[in-house]
């Protein structure tokens, strides 16, 4: 199989995706800042991965595996020199100096872009047929960032496996707390599809060797035909992410989902109706009974919240996206206007205090 070229912007779970590529063989650049990137160009990255049956985590550095890494600036790098484009950041990073200009590059150069975000770009949405886009964009933080892309030559992969760096340790470092698959759709065109499939058979066929002997690292690429599948997530922020949000406080997302296990269910099946009625088949999307045992074990509250009540100005708004396509839809939901209320005050009163030093 052909090897690829692939540009990532975000190079904290950019690297999880990069690992993953390295492991296969294939040239990965990482798109973040100077100080992180003198650091990556002198060590690599590390990721550490739970190993089923194994006590100790599992660490993989990019040194020494087959594939190339290589870190850069926003400004340092041509998105032509690649086969494709990885969009690792949320939603709010893509306006920043630098990477906002990275993106106009990006959609001029044409090529192909795999966003792995909660927050769908919006020329992804503009797949979905039926959908209007414009009053959509009151949602994203700077939507004319999406501006020139092609819909056609963006997909989209689920951020389903979580993983995050340690307090106090290196940005080069990023630990794997969930590994689940990154379920891709497929780009419009076969010949980009295809490149998606080689990356996906390339990911399963790699091995690691730890020093006792060769293992399959987790955490695969799946591709999928239905342009739904990476919106199964969406029942999952509403019913656990975003309801770890309360007006004074946040709480993990198991106390969320199970703290009343019957309003999760109802939240859940209303986000779940949304994404049938755009067109989704229920078997694109993942049963209630799976996501509330998997939340058993997810004792920290979301990144979303985290982020709120560590001062964020702003984060991704799957919420207020969610809200306006149920609208659209005819579809009204209690929990999601609480859920848009109470970040939309959080919002205010983190911009009202201004930036944490």
């Amino acid at each position: 199989m052909p090897k690829y070229d692939v540009l990532i912007l975000g190079a904290s779970y950019g690297s999880l995706v990069g690992t993953k590529l390295l492991l296969a063989g294939h040239s990965v650049t990482l798109v973040c800042t100077e100080s992180t990137a003198q650091l990556i160009n002198q060590e690599g990255t590390v990721v550490r991965f739970p190993i089923r049956g194994r006590e100790e985590l599992v660490e993989v550095a990019s040194q020494g595996l087959e594939g190339s890494l290589a870190a850069s600036v926003p400004a340092g790098v041509d998105p032509a020199d690649f086969d494709l484009v990885v969009l690792g950041m949320q939603e709010s990073q893509y306006g920043s100096p630098g990477v906002r200009e990275l993106m106009a590059r990006i959609a001029a150069s044409r090529t192909p872009c795999l966003a792995i975000m909660n927050m769908p770009p919006l020329p992804y949405l503009e797949r979905i047929p039926g959908l209007s886009i414009e009053p959509l964009k009151r949602c994203f933080v700077d939507p004319e960032v999406w501006d020139g892309f092609e819909p056609g030559l963006v997909t989209m992969a689920s951020p389903d496996p979580q993983a995050y760096r340690q307090p106090g340790e290196a940005k080069n470092i990023l630990q794997v707390g969930l590994p689940t698959n990154f379920k891709a759709a497929r780009f419009e065109a076969e010949e980009h599809t295809e490149m998606l499939r080689n990356l996906e058979a390339d990911i399963v066929d790699a091995r690691f060797d730890p020093g006792d002997g060769a293992l399959e690292i987790p955490v695969k690429l799946r591709v999928h035909e239905s342009l739904f599948v990476p919106l199964a997530k969406w029942p999952m922020l509403l019913a656990g992410n975003y309801r770890c949000i309360k007006r004074d406080e946040m709480i993990p997302i198991r106390d969320a989902v199970h703290g009343d296990l019957d309003a999760t269910r109802e939240a859940y099946a209303w986000a779940w109706e949304l994404c049938t009625r755009l067109g989704a088949a229920d078997a694109d999307l993942v049963p209630f009974e799976k996501y509330a045992k998997a939340a058993e074990g997810l004792g920290k509250p979301s990144s979303a919240a985290r982020a709120l009540f560590g001062g964020a100005e702003h984060i991704e708004r799957v919420d207020c996206l969610i809200r306006e396509i149920g609208r659209q839809l005819g579809l009204e939901s209690k929990t999601m206007d609480e859920v848009v209320t109470l970040v939309d005050d959080r919002l205010a009163k983190n911009r009202s205090q201004g930036p944490t030093s």
